[in-house]
C-alpha cells in the first residue's frame, strides 16, 4: 500500500528531474564565449599574421582565447608572403575549418579571421569591413579610409576645402561624400581603388548626406532643389532623383532598412529633431518614439533589430533602440553611431578619436586616433 501510494511521488520527482536535466542542456547564455587557443602560426609572415588574427577574434567578443587544454577549437596556420594556410580543428581532432588565403597578409588573415567566425559561430564577421571617416589634421575637413582595426589609415581627399558626411558602399568600392570644391554642397562619388571622383549631385541649394541602400545600387540624401531641405532617392550614380519627404521641417541622415524597403532619418517636424521613419516608396514620415528630446544621426542595425543614434542630454551620447520593445540603453558619450554587419559592433567619435564599441560587453577600443578632430565615421559590410 505504501509503496502504491509512493509511486506517483517518485514518478513526479523523476520527471522533474528529467525536465531539469533537459533545461540544463538547452540553456545558451547570450553571454557565453566560445573557447579557443591560437598556436603560434609557422612561415616568414606568422607573427605577424597570428596577431593580426588573434585581434580580429578577440574584439569580435565571441571568443575566450586561452591554454589549448580548455580550448573546444584549435587555431593554427601558416603563412608566408602571399600566402596563408589555415586550419581549425576540435577538440577531438575534427577539421571544422581549411582553406588557403592569397594576397597580402593582412588581408590574407582579416579573411581567416572572418571564416572562423562564421563557421565557428554562424554570425557575420567585421574582420574585413572599412570604415570612412572625417578628420582635419591638414587643417582642412578630408575624407579617410581604414580597416575597421585602424590599419592602413589613408586619406582619400585633398580638396583643401570642407569635405564631409562620407557614406561607404556596403562593398567597399566607393565613397559618396559631400564636398564645397564648386563653394557649394554637391555630393561626389569617389573610387577606392582608383581614387578617381565625380560630382554626382549638384542641383541649386544643398546636397548632403548621401546613404548608400543595403545592395549597393541606390542613395537616400538631403536637397534643397525645391527650396525646403527634403529626403531623395537616386541611383548610385546621381541618375533619377526621386523626392521622398515633403515637409516644412528640415530631414538629414538617412539610413536604410536591411531590406531596403523602409528609411530612418532624423526631423525637426516637431521642434527638436527627432528620429522618424518612412517608406523608400514614399508616404507619410512615422514618428518613432525614443523618450528623448533630441535624437540625431539614425543608424538601422543590418539585423534590422536596432536602432542607434545620438541624443543631447547636457553633452552628446550613442544611444541604443531595440525597434521591437521600444527599450532604449544610453551606451557612452560621443556622437554619429554605425553599426557594423555583426549588429553588435558600432563605431562613433568622440571627437578625438574614432570608438569600436561592443554594444553586448560595453566593451569600447579606439581604433583611430592623432588625426585632429575626427568625426562622422561610416562602415561597409
Amino acid at each position: 500500500m505504501k509503496l502504491r501510494c509512493l509511486l506517483p511521488l517518485i514518478t513526479l520527482l523523476l520527471a522533474t528531474v528529467a525536465a531539469t536535466a533537459q533545461d540544463t542542456t538547452i540553456t545558451v547564455k547570450k553571454s557565453d564565449s566560445i573557447n579557443i587557443t591560437i598556436q603560434p602560426f609557422g612561415g616568414s609572415e606568422g607573427a605577424s599574421s597570428s596577431k593580426i588574427v588573434q585581434n580580429d577574434l578577440d574584439l569580435s567578443g565571441l571568443f575566450s582565447i586561452g591554454i589549448a587544454q580548455r580550448a573546444n577549437f584549435v587555431v593554427s596556420a601558416t603563412a608566408t608572403s602571399g600566402l596563408l594556410q589555415g586550419i581549425v580543428t576540435d577538440n577531438r581532432g575534427g577539421t571544422m575549418l581549411q582553406k588557403s588565403y592569397s594576397g597580402n597578409i593582412r588581408s590574407a588573415s582579416h579573411n581567416f579571421a572572418k571564416d572562423i567566425v562564421e563557421t565557428l559561430t554562424g554570425v557575420p564577421s567585421i574582420a574585413t569591413s572599412k570604415i570612412a571617416f572625417v578628420a582635419n589634421r591638414t587643417g582642412s575637413k578630408e575624407i579617410y579610409v581604414a580597416d575597421y582595426d585602424g590599419a592602413n589609415q589613408t586619406q582619400m581627399t585633398r580638396d583643401g576645402t570642407i569635405s564631409v558626411a562620407p557614406a561607404i558602399s556596403p562593398d567597399a568600392s566607393w565613397i559618396a561624400y559631400t564636398g564645397y570644391q564648386s563653394g557649394y554642397a554637391d555630393i561626389y562619388l569617389l573610387d577606392l581603388a582608383s581614387g578617381s571622383r565625380r560630382p554626382i549631385l549638384k542641383f541649386p541649394g544643398t546636397n548632403s548626406g548621401a546613404s548608400f541602400s543595403p545592395d549597393g545600387s541606390r542613395i537616400a540624401c538631403t536637397l534643397s532643389r525645391d527650396g525646403n531641405p527634403e529626403l531623395y532617392i537616386a541611383s548610385a550614380n546621381g541618375s533619377g532623383a526621386r523626392r521622398l519627404t515633403r515637409t516644412r521641417a528640415v530631414e538629414s541622415s538617412p539610413s536604410w532598412s536591411p531590406d531596403g524597403s523602409e528609411i530612418i532619418y532624423s526631423s525637426d517636424e516637431r521642434g527638436g529633431p527627432q528620429i522618424y521613419r518612412i517608406s523608400a516608396a514614399g508616404g507619410s514620415g512615422r514618428l518613432v518614439p525614443t523618450g528623448f528630446g533630441y535624437c540625431t544621426e539614425p543608424s538601422w542595425s543590418p539585423d534590422g533589430k536596432k536602432l542607434a543614434f545620438t541624443v543631447r542630454q547636457g553633452g552628446f551620447s550613442i544611444a541604443v533602440m531595440d525597434l521591437a520593445t521600444g527599450a532604449t540603453r544610453v551606451l557612452a558619450p560621443g556622437q554619429d553611431p554605425c553599426w557594423g554587419a555583426d549588429s553588435r559592433h558600432i563605431i562613433y567619435s568622440d571627437g578625438s578619436s574614432i570608438i569600436l564599441l561592443d554594444t553586448v560587453k560595453g566593451r569600447r577600443t579606439p581604433v583611430v586616433s592623432g588625426l585632429g578632430k575626427l568625426s562622422e565615421p561610416t562602415w561597409s559590410r
